[in-house]
């Protein structure tokens, strides 16, 4: 159920190179209806539904944005030629994570394995039922994950690694999707480039959930890993209809039919998890984004998914007095 959440932490943490070309079916092209205007009507009701491309302009300061995905596509090039000059012309360009987050976060890994591995006590052939566990090993297997080492790995690292489907991994690419892109791109042209956030957040994403809730993640996420080549798929097409909202009312209702799970439930922990893996961050990555913006043009990428909603980085940006005007790609 968490697997679209997931994707956001799982393409920095989990050091898989993966391409999105997974050979699924586009589960919303087949709706019925009747069943998408719901799903329409669910994703118009926040701020900013739709739209991938955008400028905040408040006075003299002005920031480009753009909302990524976070796997490799080929479509990702005629996107990043649109992108490019207003990149190169950035005073500032701002992403979730650059090349010195990611190696302080490799580096931090390697000083202290405690923070994904399981270093004493049960492991997780130990915490989980024995069909859990022998579903678990083979989803893992078919990342290239032996049973042997991923009984050592926490629940929150396992569930990271089930968000990267396996159909994704056939095809070993190295760019990270439109942020490594954008990375590439700024570096290039010697733009200054900066983090919105420190290296070690994502880790304190997991802090207040308890192991038993990440073991619940575990199972939830293998009740839907048989589809995932079908849920990837329909992942990406959204992101690139820019309709990546859409895509969260579609997992939340197909959440609904998990074994165990109630409607009111998926409503709980969807918006548990919108809050902390999008809401909370983006309100930190606010006064970063304006303050960069005092300095001349920003440009900053970020993960599609903030930037609808409530708290999302744009309606935050227009309460804080930023006119917004969507552009095209």
């Amino acid at each position: 159920m968490f697997r679209l959440l997931c994707v956001i932490a799982a393409s920095v943490l989990v050091a898989f190179p993966v391409a999105a070309r997974c050979a699924g079916e586009n589960l919303l092209a087949r709706m019925e209806p009747e069943a998408r205007a719901r799903l329409e009507a669910a994703a118009n009701a926040v701020p900013y539904p739709t739209g991938n491309f955008w400028r905040a302009v408040r006075g003299d300061q002005v920031i480009t944005i753009v909302g990524t995905y976070h796997l490799d596509d080929p479509r990702h090039a005629a996107t990043l030629a649109t992108l490019r000059p207003m990149i190169e012309s950035a005073t500032t360009v701002l992403v979730e994570a650059g090349p010195q987050e990611e190696k302080a976060l490799i580096d931090h890994m390697k000083r202290d394995p405690a923070l994904m591995l399981i270093t004493e006590g049960p492991t997780l052939v130990d915490m989980m039922a024995p069909a859990d566990w022998n579903a678990l090993s083979a989803a893992l297997a078919a990342r290239g994950v032996p049973s042997t080492l991923a009984a050592r790995f926490k629940p929150w690292y396992v569930n990271l690694m089930l968000a990267i489907p396996a159909c994704t991994m056939t095809s070993p690419q190295t760019g990270r999707g439109l942020d490594g892109m954008v990375v590439a791109t700024a570096l290039k042209a010697g733009v200054p480039l900066r983090a919105l956030e420190p290296y070690d957040t994502l880790f304190s994403l997991f802090d207040g959930m308890t192991t038993d809730e990440q073991l619940e993640m575990i199972k939830a996420t293998l009740a839907l890993d048989a589809r995932s080549a079908d849920f990837t798929v329909t992942l990406t097409e959204a992101y690139f209809a820019q309709q990546s909202r859409l895509i969260w009312e579609f997992m939340r209702e197909q959440s609904y039919a998990l074994p165990g799970y109630t409607k009111d439930r998926v409503d709980r922990d969807f918006a548990r998890m919108e809050g902390a893996l999008m809401s909370a961050r983006n309100r930190n990555w606010l006064p970063v984004l304006t303050d960069a913006a005092t300095d001349g043009p920003v440009f900053a990428a970020f993960g599609a998914l903030h930037l609808a909603g409530n708290d999302g980085v744009l309606a935050l940006l227009e309460r804080d007095g930023f006119t917004l005007e969507r552009l095209l790609l």
